[in-house]
């Protein structure tokens, strides 16, 4: 097993996409040993998309509430992943006195993606699909059966 920090923060634009799906996918696999949460740089409302594509996997989301780096509760993590630009730059203001390590990790924005439901899905399961692939690849020696 690879070593894993003690807590991950993931952030993103508006954590209604990109860092709900990171934490979820996170904790399903590794929420045992390792404390997960995410924010956003702007305040986001809850997406039914990510609800409906996570729960294709079995992860439920439905109760997310989306948060801003100004509601976080505590900063004590050991790792935070940028998921977009802004999020970046704000997580280097976030970790300039923090002893973690903080990485970014450009991830597609499918909110952008417009046309037939079918097709906003698979833009939305694109991005789970990836982020899935990464955590595991970041996270575990070995890819878990069934991925």
């Amino acid at each position: 097993m690879a070593d894993l920090p003690h807590a991950v923060l993931y952030s993103c634009t508006m954590n209604a996409v990109r860092s709900p799906m990171a934490e979820g996918i996170t904790k399903h696999y590794f929420g045992h040993q390792v404390y997960v949460d995410s924010v956003g740089v702007r305040q986001g409302e809850p997406n039914a998309f990510v609800v409906a594509v996570m729960e294709e996997i079995g992860i439920d989301l439905s109760r997310h509430n989306p948060k801003t780096f100004d509601q976080l509760e505590d900063t004590s993590y050991d790792l935070v992943i940028s998921l977009s630009p802004d999020a970046q730059h704000r997580a280097v203001e976030l970790t300039r006195a923090m002893a973690c390590e903080l990485e970014y990790w450009q991830t597609f924005d499918a909110t952008v993606i417009q046309g037939s439901r079918e097709t906003i899905l698979d833009a939305y399961r694109s991005v789970r699909d990836s982020l899935q692939e990464r955590i595991l690849r970041r996270f575990s020696d070995d890819t878990p059966l069934g991925i």
